[in-house]
């Protein structure tokens, strides 16, 4: 039982110093650039759960979830790329929610091997004007990216949004088989650069062959125009 003799929580003791997290604007900023980062991955996982119970439509989880792509290279970057007091920081996403003990399946899912939201399907028939769009946005997706490959451009935070911005145009086609070639040579590529840094850059190597497997997805895909008309 409860007496008045029983000890009572005190106060925090004010004159005891305070813990400093940072002791620098740098070490600040990096505090901020990682709780950035968490808190993308943390919405992500909140955002996906929500459409797998069907709580949002597949437009807003769309535009919300390209949101969370293009903010989560950026944040990645700034959070793990090196650039504060940590010069020579090489840690992962993956290491990142380790030592923070998150549990986010389905943010790691999306955001570092998917790299584009959940499909849908466009209804339209084959003869309807989003279909010619969708057609035009993916041709002009091809070349943007392959120009930008063409160009030098071989850093993963340049060619990531290039390229799901393609993948993304591509799984709207309507009617394009399970086994579409071009779709499985884009999406190898998006997943192996959304499982690379942001900071990270392809080699010499890897930039001839991802040019050599988008030529000949483009190719592959005229050539799926063609014999639809």
């Amino acid at each position: 039982m409860w007496n008045s003799h029983t000890s009572r929580p005190t106060a925090l003791d004010e004159s005891l110093p305070e813990i400093e997290l940072y002791e620098s604007s740098k070490e600040r900023k990096d505090y901020e650039n990682k709780g950035d980062l968490y808190t993308i991955i943390t919405a992500t996982e909140h955002l996906e759960r929500a459409y797998a119970q069907d709580a949002i439509p597949h437009n807003e989880y769309a535009i919300e979830c390209n949101k969370l792509l293009s903010q989560f290279k950026i944040a990645e970057k700034a959070a793990l790329g090196g650039g504060g007091v940590n010069k020579n920081n090489s840690t992962t996403t993956e290491t990142f929610m380790r030592i923070y003990q998150m549990d986010c399946p389905r943010a790691t899912h999306r955001l570092l091997v998917m790299g584009v939201p959940e499909p849908v399907k466009n209804a339209d028939g084959p003869g309807g004007a989003n279909v010619a769009a969708n057609v035009a946005e993916t041709v002009q997706h091809f070349i943007t990216t392959m120009d930008a490959i063409k160009l030098g451009q071989m850093a993963v935070d340049d060619l990531q949004p290039l390229l799901s911005d393609l993948m993304n145009a591509l799984i709207q086609l309507p009617d394009t088989p399970n086994d579409f070639g071009p779709n499985h040579k884009v999406q190898k590529w998006l997943e192996k650069l959304n499982a690379m840094r942001a900071v990270d850059v392809l080699d010499e190597d890897d930039g001839r062959q991802f040019y050599h497997d988008l030529d000949s997805a483009y190719t592959e895909f005229t050539r799926y125009l063609r014999a639809k008309t």
